[in-house]
C-alpha cells in the first residue's frame, strides 16, 4: 500500500473521525436574504475538500456517512472536490452522532462544539425569534475565529436583523 493514498486505506470509524478531524470544516455563514422572517439566512454546513486524484476517497466517506454531495470546489479549472452536507436534518441525524461517538482531539473540537449547539438549536426552531437567532448568530461568529472572513460583522447581522424585525411589527398593525 502506498501511504501516500488515502483511496488505498481501509476506511475505519476512527481513521475517518481523524481524518475529520484534520481535515474538515463545521461552517456557518449568515448572509442576507429579503425573504426571511430576520433578513439573514443562517446556514450551517459540514465540507471536506480533496484534490480531485481522491475523489474515490471522497465517495468512501459519502457512503461511510450515508450522506452528503461531493461537488467541483468552483469552476472546472479547480482541481478541488467537496463533499458537502448541507442539510440541517442530516447533519442532526448523521454527523453529529458519529462524531460524538467519535470524538475529535484537535482545537477544531471548540468549533464543532459551538456548530453542534448552533444545530441543536436550529433543530428545536431557536432560530425562529429574534432572541434565539441572534444568539445563534453570536455562537457562530465565534467559530473559526482565524479562518475565512465574514462579508459581514456581527454587528450588521444585529442590527439590521433588529431593523427587520421592527419593520415587519410596524407593517402587521
Amino acid at each position: 500500500m502506498n501511504g501516500d493514498n488515502q483511496q488505498e486505506r481501509i476506511l475505519t470509524s476512527e481513521y475517518l473521525a481523524g481524518f475529520i478531524d484534520g481535515e474538515a470544516c463545521f461552517s456557518v455563514s449568515i448572509h442576507p436574504n429579503p425573504n426571511a422572517k430576520f433578513g439573514w439566512i443562517i446556514d450551517p454546513d459540514f465540507t471536506i475538500n480533496q484534490h480531485k486524484r481522491s475523489r474515490g476517497f471522497l465517495e468512501s466517506i459519502k457512503k461511510s456517512l450515508g450522506c452528503g454531495k461531493i461537488y467541483e470546489k468552483s469552476s472546472n479549472k479547480s482541481n478541488v472536490l467537496t463533499f458537502t452536507v448541507y442539510s440541517r436534518r442530516t447533519i442532526f441525524e448523521k454527523i453529529l452522532p458519529f462524531i460524538d461517538k467519535h470524538p475529535l482531539h484537535s482545537s477544531k473540537r471548540y468549533d464543532y462544539q459551538i456548530f453542534r449547539e448552533i444545530i441543536i438549536r436550529m433543530q428545536n426552531k431557536e432560530h425562529s425569534t429574534i432572541e434565539g437567532f441572534h444568539r445563534i448568530a453570536k455562537l457562530a461568529f465565534k467559530m473559526n475565529p482565524e479562518g475565512k472572513q465574514r462579508a459581514y460583522t456581527l454587528n450588521e447581522v444585529l442590527k439590521l436583523s433588529s431593523e427587520t424585525t421592527r419593520q415587519t411589527t410596524k407593517a402587521r398593525r
